[in-house]
């Protein structure tokens, strides 16, 4: 662990194009569960799996069902930024991170100052009725009851991405042209099983690929440097020096 730290560390000295890509681990220090570990939303016992709850074609036959699962899980709105996300965003402000692509909705990379955000499967703090396109945040869908309308009777919909829907094509291509751009891609708190998203590694160009994830991905053997640890424990260690 020690000899990958100061690997890392120096591969974070010299690089000037740091892309930083994200999964679910980067949230659960922050009390968000994530989906596929023991205690994760696919191992809890609700009348339907998550899956099907949160699909597309769910969302338009069973609103009111998939609501009550969404205020439940899917909502946590007090949850606060961890060291991983406090970290990104102190590289960002040095100059060193040029954007993050991020599979998590919960918007914690803004909320610790992350600026440059692609939010690859949309964001609970924004809500759209469905009819109008009025927005409402997130408290306006935690504290309504049953199906929350619009004022003009329309259904709001979360800006997430559910099953069965396609990413958005101009957050997808901003991933895109960032990653292919880095000097350094750090891909960390993810299995990176979920397409498209993973798919988005081979736009990667250079050679300090870093892989930090709780337990092994199929990618490990594509990257340069693995660390088997939490995020935030690994992030939280580096010293971010100012771009010249």
């Amino acid at each position: 662990m020690d000899n990958a730290m100061e690997t890392l560390q120096a591969w974070v000295d010299q690089a000037e194009s740091i892309v930083f890509f994200g999964g679910a681990g980067v949230s659960t220090e922050s009390g968000i569960p994530d989906f596929r570990s023991q205690d994760g939303l696919y191992n809890q016992k609700y009348a339907y799996p998550p899956e099907t709850i949160l699909s597309h074609s769910f969302f338009r036959s069973q609103p009111e069902e998939f609501y009550r699962f969404y205020r439940d899980k899917m909502l946590p709105l007090e949850a606060k930024p961890n060291s991983a996300h406090l970290k990104l965003a102190e590289m960002e402000d040095a100059g060193r991170l040029k954007a993050v692509v991020t599979q998590n909705i919960d918007g914690l990379h803004q909320k610790a100052g992350s600026k440059n955000v692609f939010e690859l499967h949309g964001s609970v703090h924004r809500n759209y009725c469905q009819k109008c396109r009025k927005f409402y945040g997130p408290e306006y869908i935690r504290d309504s009851t049953g199906v929350p309308r619009c004022s003009c009777g329309g259904i709001i919909k979360p800006d997430v991405v559910l099953y069965e829907e396609g990413l958005d094509s101009d957050i997808l291509e901003g991933a895109v042209r960032a990653i292919s751009r880095a000097d350094m891609l750090i891909v960390a708190g993810t299995s990176l099983t979920v397409y498209p998203a993973a798919g988005l590694l081979r736009y990667y160009r250079g050679d300090h690929l870093v892989l930090i994830n709780r337990d092994a991905t199929p990618m490990d053997r594509m990257a340069n440097l693995v660390i088997h640890d939490s995020v935030g424990k690994v992030l939280g260690h580096l010293t971010v020096r100012p771009l010249a």
